[in-house]
């Protein structure tokens, strides 16, 4: 991995992209971009003329421009931060930080282009808004998670550093790229413990889940030594059962696909990723 994403903000959940970002890098020497948004535009125009009858736009316009600079010590704050989180790990020169303004899912487009463009997101599963929501994803991560082509990787509130990673798999093409990103990555997680399951919802699936998992070992197999997954076909609600598997193994990280690429299905997330993510206290890799 050349290059990384890690989206950054005053949350907890944002200390945790800063961290896994930081593990990224040591792991395999991707240079990271940090990207802190600040999101004004909810203070632009529109709203000042909605309110210019009893705020008036002279007043609204000036806190506009103090919220402005409390945004910018605020990134000012955060890069502090960075800079000597990744300098303590001899890595100062795999981070370059970056403060927009506007909406994150409109900021992440440049850094998928270019000579470089990153390999991985990585993006909280909440935001400062949404911090302690605990029923609830961050709006910016939906958005994020849909818009992007990247593998999005989705922290959780506490680090840990990946020793047993569970694959959930269904067959789709999304899946395919959960192990291929494996594969090509497969030196960052050194001796971590690998398990690879596909539900059966229903009987008559049974068969089918056996042929999934049968090819996953072959692409696993041709991974080379090292790579010797635990196999296990489950039955019932996927959610549910991928929940359980991951509760009784101890998995620190599940990977699996997600979403489609129709225009229908774009508009909003498959609901076993979105019981996965809430349910599940680990960080979670989307592939579409």
């Amino acid at each position: 991995m050349k290059k990384l994403l890690a989206c950054i903000d005053g949350s907890l959940y944002g200390q945790t992209c800063a961290q896994y970002a930081l593990w990224f890098a040591k792991k395999t020497g991707a240079q990271t971009a940090a990207l802190y948004v600040s999101e004004l535009w909810q203070y632009e125009a529109p709203l000042v003329a909605d309110f210019g009858g009893s705020l008036g736009a002279q007043p609204y316009m000036g806190l506009t421009a103090q919220l402005r600079q409390v945004e910018a010590d605020k990134a000012t704050m955060l890069k502090e931060y960075l800079v000597r989180a990744f300098a303590q790990a001899d890595l100062a020169e795999h981070l370059a930080f970056f403060h927009r303004t506007g909406m994150l899912v409109d900021c992440i487009g440049e850094f998928e282009s270019g000579d470089t463009p990153a390999e991985l997101l990585i993006v909280g599963k909440r935001g400062e808004a949404w911090n302690m929501a605990k029923d609830h994803l961050g709006s910016n991560m939906e958005r994020v998670a849909r818009a992007t082509a990247l593998p999005c990787f989705v922290a959780n509130r506490e680090f840990f550093e990946p020793q047993k990673l569970l694959f959930a798999i269904d067959g789709s093409a999304s899946a395919a790229k959960a192990i291929a990103w494996y594969g090509a990555n497969k030196t960052a997680f050194g001796d971590a413990e690998l398990h690879v399951v596909s539900v059966a919802a229903k009987p008559a699936a049974a068969e089918k889940t056996a042929e999934v998992l049968r090819e996953a070992a072959a692409a696993f197999e041709a991974f080379g030594t090292g790579c010797k997954p635990v196999f296990r076909a489950l039955a019932g609600v996927p959610a549910d059962a991928i929940s359980a598997y991951q509760q009784e193994t101890g998995a620190n990280l599940l990977l699996m696909g997600a979403y489609g690429h129709s225009r229908i299905r774009r508009l909003f997330i498959g609901s076993t990723t979105v019981e996965l993510i809430q349910r599940n206290r680990v960080p979670v890799v989307l592939f579409r």
